[in-house]
């Protein structure tokens, strides 16, 4: 998560932060324009491109993950390729936001596009390899599915509460609520052990659970279950703030 939409503190906030509100101003307009050719692409910027690329990475992880469910189970060339999207879709991720505070430009629909391209590489594209990988039960898919919702309700989080974060001189928020959804590049990378090690479908790590009932599942979808709890249990302090905020506001009226 790039955190494209913060804009610095001290000297330079009123500035940049002028410049920013002329780009979105701008954006908007080539946005609700229905005449002008091709509005959607003069209205993106370069950071916005490459967050598509994230987007892009995390798409191409996920059909690879179903080239591989209608192969050979022995190879394992399609599964590496989902695998190896992820961190690529984290370069574009880490990039996107780079570029956005190099140029000075960022935007609300940039920040929408980053939340989306985020919960397709590391929400989506994951939990699509697990279930490649062998995580196949009915239960399985239920944790699955948990797991991408907690991040689809964290990325939903950042965006709502961006604006109350404090920044640093760079506009980069100073903490998370949660741990950031790219942290579910740890989970690739443990089944990337597991790929490596040839452990997949009946071979997975603990094996399975009450197999044979429709209760089964796999132990190690715990894994993901743990990923998706961390990003959304953390503090709500952006919350609390605003909640002491528009408290002092109330009181203030009231007086």
């Amino acid at each position: 998560m790039s955190r494209r939409a913060g804009a610095p503190n001290g000297a330079e906030k009123e500035s940049t932060s002028a410049g920013s509100d002329g780009a979105q101003e701008k954006q908007k307009m080539l946005l609700a324009s229905d005449t002008g050719h091709f509005s959607m692409i003069k209205a993106l910027h370069l950071a916005d491109l490459i967050t598509e690329m994230n987007g892009f990475c995390g798409i191409m992880s996920i059909f690879s993950s179903m080239r591989y469910c209608l192969g050979e189970p022995d190879n394992y060339g399609n599964l590496w390729a989902a695998l190896a999207f992820m961190p690529f879709g984290l370069f574009f991720d880490f990039m996107d936001g780079k570029v956005a505070r190099w140029r000075g430009k960022s935007s609300l629909m940039g920040q929408e596009l980053d939340s989306l391209a985020d919960l397709v590489s590391f929400g989506v594209s994951p939990a699509a390899a697990a279930f490649a990988i062998g995580l196949r039960t009915p239960v399985d898919h239920l944790f699955l599915t948990f797991f991408v919702l907690c991040g689809l309700t964290r990325l939903a989080r950042f965006n709502v509460t961006v604006a109350a974060l404090p920044k640093d001189k760079t506009g980069k928020s100073q903490y998370f609520e949660g741990t950031p959804i790219p942290t579910t590049l740890s989970i690739a990378s443990v089944m990337a052990y597991w790929v490596n090690k040839g452990w997949t479908l009946d071979n997975v790590p603990l094996g399975v659970v009450a197999k044979g009932t429709a209760f089964e599942f796999h132990p190690v979808v715990g894994v993901f279950i743990l990923s998706g709890g961390m990003e959304n249990g953390g503090e709500d302090r952006v919350a609390l703030k605003m909640l002491v905020r528009a408290k002092g506001l109330d009181d203030s009226a009231k007086g």
